[in-house]
């Protein structure tokens, strides 16, 4: 060893700084492990096996399992258990809300993923993660899905916290028998053409009882989606239903187009007396085969095919403002993740995953195998696939067009929209509204 030698020695600094630096890059790489490893996130490297639990509530298991496989085999490290959860409106929003609550405090274990409805974004933003633009960037979401997708699963902080494997929407049910008894192949679409239809429609005994009733609109207590279809009402006639104004969201339902929309909507009692409050429930007239029309979102098709194969029916888009640009109401759910999810990261990678083309017609097909159709796309690129479709194709015709105003289809919020109805003040429903909305 010459350490008199200035090339010896030289060569000796420089191999002594390769190591140095050699053992900085492992650190670093160890150091950016842990950290991952302890936000849920995988960094696209090939991490340990990880557990995800994913709540849904359409799909049974024997569905939905296929694609659930499908991602496993290409991710062996992933292991997805699929719950089907009971749902019914009053309850699945609330226990969703209180789980998920709960978990963020580490009290109780919730999903990672999630369905949340497209209105309730503003109550539940705290409670998940907002998508990673690793995951998909907000202009790659906004050219697949329809606008209202982005629209509606876009929190105040300006990220996105779900997407959609299906869309859906406020259309006209129609009875095919009735409307024919009168020479009409289907309902027009526009109101007024809706509405003189409807008159016609409408039949009463001696004692000017309705015995057929020519629409469901007009009352609370005794149709199905009421406070949809006023919301809807409220869309068409542009009113800024729902603001955000100092990070809250506050509905304003007192202005003269608010009140123009209740006074339409109540007149297909008062005025048109093509409805009742005395009737039936709209669903059990209709499968009775004496309601000729109603306002439901696609899947309601199954109740009436279950309930009443007899009824020969079909569906088309909601009727439109003639004078104004064509809207039409938004009711769906989207796939979102957990805060308290321990593997945010791989959750969102199968939420996307289960959003691509591919994977949303083999859940189509397969849901197809069990009832007569499957969830309606909500990707643009899957539009021509089933704009035919008899129930789906009107949904998909829509879709382009489609908004809501958030927390719409909240039950409370709903409850309290029934008794602006029912009071004929919808002022009342938006001192109510606020307060709920005040102590969210």
């Amino acid at each position: 060893m010459n350490l008199n030698n200035p090339e010896f020695v030289k060569k000796i600094l420089v191999g002594v700084l390769a190591t140095l630096a050699l053992l900085l890059i492992i650190l670093v790489i160890v150091l950016a492990t842990r950290d991952d490893s302890e936000n849920g996130l995988t960094g696209g490297r090939s991490p340990e096996e990880i557990e995800l639990t994913y709540w849904g509530l359409w799909e049974p298991e024997n569905v939905i399992a296929p694609i659930i496989q499908e991602y496993e085999s290409n991710n062996p490290h992933v292991k997805i258990n699929y719950s089907q959860r009971p749902f019914t409106a009053d309850d699945y929003e609330a226990t969703l809300y209180t789980r998920l609550e709960q978990a963020k405090i580490g009290e109780s274990p919730v999903a990672d993923i999630v369905k949340i409805n497209n209105s309730w974004l503003p109550r539940f933003e705290g409670l998940l993660t907002p998508m990673p633009e690793t995951i998909m960037s907000r202009t790659e979401y906004a050219e697949t899905f329809y606008p209202t997708c982005l629209e509606d699963f876009t929190g105040s902080d300006g990220q996105i916290y779900a997407i959609p494997i299906g869309i859906d929407g406020l259309a006209l049910f129609y009875n095919k028998e009735l409307l024919s008894q009168e020479g009409v192949s289907e309902p027009p679409r526009d109101w007024d053409g809706v509405v003189e239809l409807a008159q016609r429609l409408t039949k009463r005994d001696n004692a000017g009882r309705i015995t057929q009733a020519g629409l469901a609109v007009g009352t609370e207590n005794n149709i199905s989606h009421s406070a949809d279809i006023l919301s809807f009402l409220l869309l068409q006639n542009n009113i800024e239903v729902a603001t955000m104004q100092n990070n809250n969201l506050t509905v304003d339902l007192s202005s003269r187009q608010a009140r123009g929309a209740l006074t339409f909507y109540r007149d297909f009692t008062r005025r048109h007396e093509v409805w009742s409050s005395d009737l039936p429930l709209d669903l059990d007239m209709f499968f009775r085969g004496e309601l000729a029309m109603f306002f439901a979102p696609s899947w309601r098709v199954f109740d009436i095919i279950e309930a009443a194969p007899h009824i020969e029916f079909d569906i088309v888009p909601a009727p439109r403002l003639e004078a104004n640009e064509p809207i039409y109401y938004a009711m769906y759910w989207g796939e979102a993740v957990s805060i308290s999810s321990p593997h945010k990261e791989e959750a969102w990678k199968f939420v996307k995953f289960l959003s691509e083309q591919e994977s949303l017609q083999k859940l189509y097909a397969s849901s197809s195998n069990i009832r007569a159709f499957g969830q309606p796309y909500p990707r643009v690129d899957l539009a021509n696939e089933v704009e035919n479709s008899r129930y789906v194709g009107p949904i998909i015709e829509m879709a382009p067009d489609m908004k809501t105003w958030k927390m719409s289809q909240n039950p409370t919020v709903e409850e309290y929209i029934n008794l602006g109805i029912a009071e004929n003040d919808l002022e009342i429903a938006e001192q109510r509204i606020n307060e709920f909305l005040n102590n969210l």
